[in-house]
Order: C-alpha cells, then sequence, then structure tokens
C-alpha cells in the first residue's frame, strides 16, 4: 500500500509506477521500497512547500527553485550528500516515468546539478606495509613463475604508481630494457604519460619473463595467465585479498591503495604536488591532492627539509 503524502491522482500513478518498476524493470522489493521511501521524502517536503497534498498538476508546475529548496532543506537537516544525491536521480526517475506515461512533462528537474559527492579514496599503505607486501607476493604463488608474475605487477603498481588496467594493458615489447629509466604507459583518455622505471621494478619483470613458460608475441600481452592468455584484473585482486589476511592489512588494500600509497609515500618524501600529478596521469591537481594522504608531522619533516628558512634557522 503506497504511503505517500499526495493526492488520489498522485497516488495512483505512484502505484503505477512501482508496478513497472516490478514488471518491466524487474526491481527487487528492497529497491523498490527504497525509491517509495526516497519519493514518499520529497512529496513530504513538497506538502509542507506547498501547503497541501501534491497533485500531478503541482508537480508539473514545480520550479528549479522548488526543487532546490528542497536540497536546501535536506542539506540543513543534515542529510548526507550522498543520500541527497540518490534522491535526486530517484525523483528525476519518477519524472521520466511520468513523462512516458503521458502524465507529467516537467523538464525543470533534468536542469538540476546533482550534489557534488566526495569519492572515497584507499588508504594509503604505510612504507613498512608496502614493503612487507612486496616480499609476501611469492609466497601465495602455486607456482614460482606466478609468484615473480604478481610481484612484478604490484611492483609497477606500487613503484610507478600506475592503475592496473595500465599494468596489465602493456605489450611484451614494452617490458623495460636493463638499465632503462622511463616507461611510457597509455592512461585514461588514450594519452600517454612517461614514469621513473626504478631498478627494483626492472628486475622485478625480467625476473618474471626469465621463468615464464610461455612464448610471448612482441605484440602480444607482457603478463599472462595459467594458459597463455592476457591477464585480468580480477586476479591481482584476488591476490591482494590474499595478502590481506596474510598480513593483517585494512579491507582498503587494494590494488588501486598501491597507487595511492606511490603518491603518499612520495609527498612524504619531498616529492613535488606538481610533479605526482604528471606522473599519476591526473588532468586536475584536485584529484593529486585526494590521492595524498600525509599526517602533519610528516609535512613539517618535509618543510624542514626543503623550505630555505627553516634550513637557516
Amino acid at each position: 500500500m503506497i504511503g505517500a503524502p499526495a493526492a488520489p491522482d498522485l497516488r495512483t500513478a505512484i502505484e503505477d509506477w512501482q508496478t513497472w518498476l516490478r514488471g518491466e524493470r524487474r526491481a527487487a522489493l528492497n529497491t523498490r521500497t527504497a525509491y517509495l521511501g526516497d519519493l514518499t521524502r520529497f512529496l513530504e517536503f513538497l506538502m509542507g512547500h506547498l501547503g497541501g497534498r501534491p497533485t500531478l498538476a503541482s508537480l508539473a508546475e514545480l520550479r528549479p527553485a522548488d526543487f532546490r529548496a528542497w536540497l536546501a532543506a535536506q542539506a540543513a537537516r543534515g542529510v548526507s550528500r550522498s543520500t541527497s544525491a540518490r534522491g535526486l536521480s530517484v525523483v528525476r526517475g519518477f519524472y521520466r516515468w511520468l513523462a512516458k506515461a503521458g502524465l507529467v512533462d516537467n523538464p525543470a528537474v533534468a536542469a538540476l546539478k546533482t550534489p557534488r559527492v566526495p569519492r572515497p579514496v584507499p588508504r594509503a599503505l604505510t612504507v613498512e606495509e608496502a614493503r612487507d607486501l612486496l616480499n609476501s607476493v611469492p609466497e601465495l604463488a602455486r607456482a614460482p613463475w606466478i609468484g615473480k608474475r604478481d610481484a612484478a605487477v604490484i611492483a609497477l603498481l606500487y613503484g610507478c604508481g600506475l592503475r592496473i588496467g595500465e599494468a596489465l594493458s602493456l605489450a611484451r615489447r614494452e617490458a623495460p630494457a636493463p638499465g632503462q629509466e622511463a616507461l611510457t604507459v597509455t592512461g585514461k583518455g588514450g594519452k600517454e604519460r612517461a614514469v621513473p622505471l626504478l631498478p627494483a621494478v626492472v628486475e622485478a619483470i625480467r625476473d618474471y619473463l626469465e621463468a615464464c613458460p610461455h612464448a610471448l608475441a612482441p605484440e602480444g600481452p607482457l603478463f599472462v595467465g595459467v594458459r597463455g592468455k592476457a591477464l585480468g584484473p580480477r586476479h591481482i585482486q584476488a591476490r591482494m585479498a590474499e595478502l590481506r589476511l596474510l598480513l593483517g592489512l585494512p579491507e582498503t588494500a587494494s590494488p588501486h591503495a598501491l597507487r595511492h600509497s606511490f603518491a603518499t609515500h612520495l609527498l612524504a618524501g619531498g616529492g613535488d604536488l606538481r610533479a605526482i600529478q604528471e606522473l599519476l596521469g591526473h588532468a586536475s591537481l584536485s584529484t593529486t591532492q585526494r590521492y595524498t594522504d600525509v599526517d602533519a608531522a610528516g609535512l613539517l619533516a618535509v618543510y624542514e627539509r626543503a623550505h630555505p628558512r627553516a634550513r637557516l634557522s
């Protein structure tokens, strides 16, 4: 039974919308219940905002200012941005259904900007945790060459700050040669960037190639599975899950957390934020700032090492 504060015509429309969600969209009961809850809270606001139970006609007459007033009321009540964004998505979906059913056509809701929701960034590992993780990779492999392969991939993620997709998309011909100082990778949007290569990373890849039992074609994948086909990200994700259990690492210790750790440890060691932005392939410096998680003591230590006035005091 629909319990939303609505006039009879709108209540009937909500019932039909729920039927559509169940039938055509095959939405689960929990999903339909959550959608109805978000819509009900919107209608409860309208009841006070308009001074009476909302109708289909009143929904059609709402202006952008009315929707913004609803979002402002949500914020004033302490509702999180993610919850407000979800509610707005549900209201937009309901309006799209109303337009499709020929009941209400109001473009005002489509003109609203969705509240910006900060995307969570995985916590960086400590330097000791990263070292233990790299040293423990071979212990979990069924075959020595698999352990060396996984160690090489994880070394690229932490040692070069690569995304897992960037590391696994490397071709055999792109494997660094001994003494090579930089690696060219293709990131998001097809943009290329050069990242410095640590000798330990080059050595890890060389060890893997020497142990790999498959003949790797120059244009084929650098990292392959047990059957010689391109290695997928799920394997590395599963290996990280095993390492978390072995080492007692937090749930946030994912392959992406290694890239986050790369940036954080560089900044803690005195690296320039703009340079780190280039290494990560970020279009915006604000994105790089989210990736760096250095405590105040660490920043102070960097300041004391780098700032001229600090060195003179």
